[in-house]
């Protein structure tokens, strides 16, 4: 299954046009595709701006949401998920959701995924914060010997974020090998859209 995370900007002030226009027309203008989720952003989106997630048939997703009223600009990655998603399906679930992008050699996913999902063991597990993982994806164009991985992870607030920086057991150091095999990293914070 193919996944798609648009970055889009509007003429506004803020996204809320946008949103609404889109949520009224059922996200017609993802069609074929699906939405996986909409975001505002808290830290690291402007406020003109709006992410959203699709899957399924995503290959038409950048051109239909640049057409969209009140879009000044879209940046889409093609994505394919590694480890997680496990399922097709739109989040609901509400709370802060994390996308946090790694700078990675494409050589290197399948470790990266396998380390990820060894360390999620503790990770999700942890009783001093309330964490899950949504999804680990790879760059679907490999044509360069680098490129990008995007992690989402859903948080019930900033505070579990926050103590979900030192991990019980185990995910430390699978996270520790992780970030050896990463160039960089880039997180934004944002809330997913519901209604």
């Amino acid at each position: 299954m193919a996944y798609a995370f648009s970055r889009l900007t509007t003429a506004d002030r803020n996204f809320n046009a946008v949103y609404e226009t889109l949520r009224q027309g059922n996200y017609a203008a993802l069609r074929p595709a699906s939405l996986w989720g909409a975001f505002h952003g808290l830290f690291g989106v402007g406020s003109n701006e709006l992410i959203v997630v699709s899957y399924g048939d995503v290959a038409g997703v950048d051109g239909a949401l640049a057409a969209t009223a009140g879009v000044t600009g879209v940046d889409t990655l093609l994505l394919e998920p590694t480890v997680r998603p496990t399922t097709d399906e739109g989040r609901t679930r509400e709370g802060l959701y994390v996308f946090r992008f790694f700078d990675v050699a494409h050589e290197d996913v399948d470790e990266i995924a396998a380390l990820s999902f060894e360390a999620w063991k503790d990770f999700e597990t942890a009783d001093v914060y309330d964490a899950v993982p949504q999804g680990l994806f790879r760059q679907q164009d490999v044509s360069a010997a680098r490129g990008r991985m995007l992690l989402c992870t859903w948080y019930d607030g900033l505070n579990s974020w926050q103590a979900s920086r030192t991990p019980p057991g185990r995910a430390s150091e699978n996270f520790r090998r992780r970030h050896v095999l990463t160039a960089g990293t880039i997180a934004y914070a944002t809330r997913l859209l519901t209604g």
